[in-house]
């Protein structure tokens, strides 16, 4: 069993008090530079992938990395209200969309329903995401696994960099160069990451 215990209090001895002006000064105010949509497989530490202090990524994390297309409801979203938020109140100048290797939630986009039987919610949620499967069964067979599987997670990637671009007050800033936004793809054995091109409609790697 984990002991947080001991986990907490060598935070506060180690970490903490090596930074302690650091988190003074974010003690009463946050001011992140970025928007950092990722998945919520926990491999992926955004944080660690990116170098980043606390202080530097507002943090949005779901199963595949999901951002629903912009709608307003008097639904619970807590995806759509997060990214709100981060752009319309803290102002961050660069948003991430970072999808990842050995994806699950793509994966599921190709189970059976008798094998999401158990998991209703999370069924519903990666509807966001068929669009993403249609695009790729047109591009390769449906045996080609492998090639399945990164196609998927890129090309889910570029699909919420498309909703994204859904929210007037994202378009509006994209368009006067207020904001940027980015489509990353992490492979997690090799620790590569390749950033989606938009002019060559490609993913280059990012980190040579």
């Amino acid at each position: 069993m984990t002991d947080y215990k001991s986990i907490a209090t060598r935070f506060r001895l180690t970490e903490f008090e090596a930074n302690r002006k650091h988190f003074e000064t974010l003690g009463r105010k946050q001011n992140p530079h970025t928007l950092f949509i990722g998945c919520s497989d926990s491999r992926v530490v955004p944080s660690l992938i990116t170098q980043s202090v606390p202080g530097e990524l507002f943090i949005v994390r779901n199963i595949a990395n999901l951002v629903p297309p912009y709608r307003e409801s008097e639904e619970y979203l807590a995806t759509t209200s997060a990214v709100e938020y981060a752009v319309q109140i803290l102002n961050v100048k660069n948003i991430i969309v970072c999808g990842h290797s050995n994806c699950g939630g793509c994966a599921a986009l190709y189970h059976k329903p008798s094998e999401m039987e158990k998991i209703p919610h999370t069924r519903k949620w990666l509807e966001l995401a068929l669009p993403v499967k249609e695009k790729v069964l047109k591009i390769l067979p449906e045996t080609d696994h492998a090639a399945r599987e990164w196609l998927t997670e890129q090309i889910n990637v570029i699909e919420q960099l498309g909703h994204l671009l859904t929210y007037p007050y994202i378009k509006e800033r994209v368009e006067d160069g207020s904001i940027r936004i980015f489509g990353w793809h992490y492979i997690i054995h090799t620790g590569d990451i390749y950033q989606y091109d938009n002019e060559l409609e490609q993913f280059e790697l990012l980190n040579t």
